[in-house]
């Protein structure tokens, strides 16, 4: 979460004007009543990291703060305390004196105006007991405006420890938990009243740019939302199902990004004068991608996490987008529709899309089975006596009696190069054994006869289709001694070939 520290009443002009005049007792509202203070703010800050030894980093143009933070961390040994105190020149929301002159006498009158300026900003990178590593970022020009950023993921990983709970962490979340159930506990007990007393605590020890006379006046902080992400992260038993099941969601739902589809996840009414573009994006990183789908200022993502998880995130933007105001204690209603669009978007992409199933399905038959005390041999996808077995079944297809051995017989012996008195009895009756049992054949009740199940049928026109139509002459296009070398898919892998050795080249690599 990202969090706007503010003073409420400094936030318009005439508050700052009443602040000049009613509060300090400034004659006339100028800005230059308060460059003192802003003076002494940062001497304060100065003097806090002197005393403390903390460094001052000054930030660099393009520089990844979350670089030199993770050096930092590497070598805290506290529970808690100031990693480093960042600094940089960023533009910033600010309170200005301008100089006006009065029509009628000519004389010239200063006048506040909201405004803009590049002014330094603050960053003190912290590490709490509770909440980990989180960065509180003070602007150095009135009225002092400053940024919360916390990571619901640190605030669990310091949280278990502390119950006994035993977990792997994963970058931005957790790989495995030995209970899930109080982890989720935990999770849903980050309220907005303990991201408060984060800020209090805090802001009691670092240096303060209000008095204690402006605090006992009401000049206190507040908080607001500026940018909430919630994620979902699902870790996979088997990743590459999971990279094949996001590669597979991403080619079927390409269309989610539409209106129709948008209102549906969001559960938002989209029409003509909604603001925003309606697409869904797939970037890629290196050979990672990424699903984005828009609404107006939020937006969700999905990707494949590590290789490990896969992960959905919906980041809200503007609370507004959902008619939810933006004061802190709108949190949880904005985590309500948070969650519920990484649910809605989940839920369109498993009626689209289960590969998990049909993994199950290919793997099952992959390995010897075991049921009810009888074993079967595998069914592998390319071995011979499997494609010869499965070619015969489909030929039985439409015989409402069944076929019994000696049919199925006379049928494979030929596929396999045999006559029928090679292939013995016993033989086949191991074959019928293993069909049976991995559900592709049913025995007729009191016969020795035997039927294809719904199941069998697609299994066997799928193993022998694809073998048959797409790997077998697939396969001879791409090897170097094929016959029709300028067929489309010997030009494409040719292509790409070529284009792998020249990277090769302009990079100096060995072929």
């Amino acid at each position: 979460m990202y969090l706007n520290v503010y003073v409420p009443q400094l936030q318009r002009v005439g508050g700052v004007v009443w602040y000049l005049r009613g509060h300090l007792g400034q004659r006339f509202a100028s800005t230059a009543a308060v460059a003192p203070k802003s003076a002494a703010f940062v001497g304060a800050i100065e003097q806090y990291a002197k005393r403390h030894r903390i460094e001052v980093v000054s930030f660099q143009k393009g520089q990844r703060k979350d670089d030199i933070t993770q050096q930092y961390l590497r070598r805290f040994r506290r529970t808690e305390g100031v990693l480093y105190i960042g600094k940089a020149q960023e533009k910033a929301r600010v309170m200005r004196t301008a100089r006006r002159r009065c029509a009628r006498s000519g004389m010239t009158y200063p006048w506040i105006v909201e405004s803009t300026a590049m002014v330094n900003h603050y960053y003190c990178y912290c590490v709490d007991e509770d909440f980990g590593p989180f960065f509180l970022k003070f602007c150095s020009y009135f009225p002092y405006n400053a940024k919360l950023c916390i990571n619901g993921h640190e605030y669990a990983k310091c949280q278990l420890p502390k119950r006994g709970i035993g977990f792997e962490a994963l970058d931005n979340g957790i790989g495995q938990c030995e209970d899930p159930k109080a982890l989720q506990r935990i999770c849903e007990g980050l309220t907005e009243s303990k991201i408060e007393r984060l800020l209090r605590k805090w802001l009691a020890r670092l240096p303060h740019p209000f008095s204690p006379a402006d605090r006992r006046a009401g000049y206190r902080y507040a908080l607001s939302i500026l940018q909430a992400e919630f994620s979902l992260t699902q870790v996979l038993d088997r990743p590459v199902v999971g990279r094949i099941f996001f590669e597979e969601v991403i080619r079927e739902n390409l269309d989610l990004g539409r209106p129709g589809q948008v209102q549906l996840i969001f559960n938002r009414r989209v029409n003509a004068r909604t603001p925003g573009r309606f697409r869904t994006r797939v970037l890629t990183e290196g050979v990672t991608p990424s699903l984005h789908i828009d609404y107006k200022h939020s937006r969700i993502k999905q990707y494949h996490k590590e290789g490990q998880a896969l992960r959905t995130e919906t980041t809200i933007n503007d609370t507004y987008d959902f008619a939810i105001g933006r004061r802190l204690n709108n949190l949880p209603a904005l985590r309500k529709v948070g969650f519920e669009a990484n649910r809605r978007l989940l839920d369109v992409q498993r009626i689209s899309h289960d590969c998990a199933l049909g993994e199950d399905a290919f793997q099952r038959l992959q390995q010897p089975l075991a049921l009810a005390g009888q074993r079967a041999s595998a069914l592998r996808f390319a071995d011979t006596r499997v494609q010869a077995l499965l070619h015969a079944l489909v030929l039985f297809v439409f015989l409402a009696r069944g076929f019994p051995n000696h049919d199925l017989r006379k049928h494979l012996a030929p596929l396999l190069g045999l006559s029928p008195s090679e292939l013995t009895p016993g033989r086949m009756t191991y074959d019928l054994r293993r069909l049976r049992l991995h559900g592709l054949i049913e025995r007729l009740s009191g016969t020795h006869r035997y039927r294809l199940t719904a199941r069998g049928l697609q299994t066997a026109l799928f193993y022998t289709r694809v073998y048959a139509r797409i790997l077998r002459p697939g396969l001879a296009l791409i090897n170097a001694t094929a016959v029709a070398p300028r067929a489309s898919l010997q030009r494409t892998f040719n292509a790409a070939q070529r284009a792998v050795d020249t990277w090769c080249d302009e990079v100096k690599l060995a072929a």
